[in-house]
């Protein structure tokens, strides 16, 4: 059990940790949960790779870190995860300058969009959270296996609760699109990406994890209409209606500092005990904790059975290989 909670921040988690001559890249660090994460990270001494889609957002977070802390090494990077030939390109300038990396956090995302396709023809949200991601991370083996012993930490969502991976139509081509459906197959998506992803590549010391931040508000809901909030606010209800335990408390939607969200990706990135715990969904600076049922109300370290399930998994790689290309190994 660890000794922190949901209201833990990522600087005590990293007080008196050296992480200096470490490399880290962060996806979507140009503001929110990213920013931090990249923020408390080259606190500890890391040097911190800020890759994201909008190069001014990014330079102004980067400025804005370097105002408390004139010491950060921080570089940025570009990504576009809604392109994968952009995403190919972002990872080829990369590997020209960079021969390692030690932690790679797949934290970009967006949520809960109008119905929209990525460049290649994707579900936006599927295409954006889960397959730029895949395929980046696959490019990015030679460094992760370089390091020798690297961690991949996979942004997911206690939203993944929603519902699991449509593997027969994930980009809503023969069913009603629902955003909330949308982002929960993505955050899906994520978790059993990191649990095939340790599978596989665990052997060579390469471990990954996904995580749930817990709420916060961050330009993560920009997208969300007054609608969209009542939409999910009634799936929580119905939830705890279902559930038999009386003394449950919603604590899933009760928001957190930014400090607080992104300290569970940072204990994910340092945390030794790990080490056993490849693949796992973590949420609170704990490891998460099956659902007893699919009808009970889900505190914040709930997992769904869905995001457990090894064959889901790997036929979720298999369709992520061919819609990308394939690039692992």
């Amino acid at each position: 059990m660890s000794k922190w909670n949901k209201e833990t921040t990522t600087n005590e988690i990293l007080e008196g940790l050296d992480l200096s001559g470490k490399k880290v890249l962060v996806t979507g660090a140009s503001g929110g949960l990213g920013e931090e994460t990249a923020r408390a990270l080259a606190a500890a001494g890391a040097s911190v790779i800020m890759a994201a889609r909008d190069n001014t957002k990014n330079l102004e977070a980067k400025e804005r870190i370097l105002s408390s802390n004139s010491e950060a090494k921080l570089e940025l990077h570009e990504l576009n995860l809604a392109s994968l030939e952009d995403v190919r390109s972002s990872a080829e300038e990369f590997l020209s300058k960079n021969e390692s990396l030690d932690l790679l956090v797949n934290n970009a995302g967006i949520m809960c969009t109008p119905f929209g396709h990525t460049t290649d023809g994707f579900e936006q949200q599927f295409g954006v959270n889960h397959l730029g991601h895949y395929l980046f991370t696959g490019l990015m083996m030679p460094a992760l296996e370089k390091s020798g012993a690297s961690r991949v930490v996979c942004l997911s969502s206690g939203a993944h609760l929603i519902c699991g991976v449509n593997l027969d139509d994930p980009m809503f081509e023969r069913r009603d699109y629902d955003g909330w459906d949308s982002y929960g197959q993505s955050k899906s998506a994520n978790a059993l990406f990191a649990r095939e992803f340790d599978r596989r590549y665990a052997e060579k010391g390469i471990h990954a994890f996904s995580v749930h931040p817990g709420m916060i508000f961050t330009e993560l809901g920009r997208h969300m209409t007054e609608e969209d909030m009542a939409s999910l606010m009634e799936r929580r209800k119905a939830q705890i209606s279902a559930d038999e335990d009386s003394n449950s408390s919603d604590n899933m939607m009760s928001p957190k500092t930014v400090e607080a969200g992104a300290a569970t990706t940072v204990w994910a990135c340092v945390e030794k005990s790990l080490e056993s715990q490849g693949g796992h969904y973590l949420a609170d600076c704990q490891l998460g904790v099956p659902l007893a049922s699919e009808d009970s109300s889900p505190g914040s370290c709930s997992m769904a059975s869905h995001i457990l399930d090894d064959k889901a998994a790997g036929e979720l790689w298999e369709l992520s290989e061919q819609l990308t290309g394939g690039v692992f190994n």
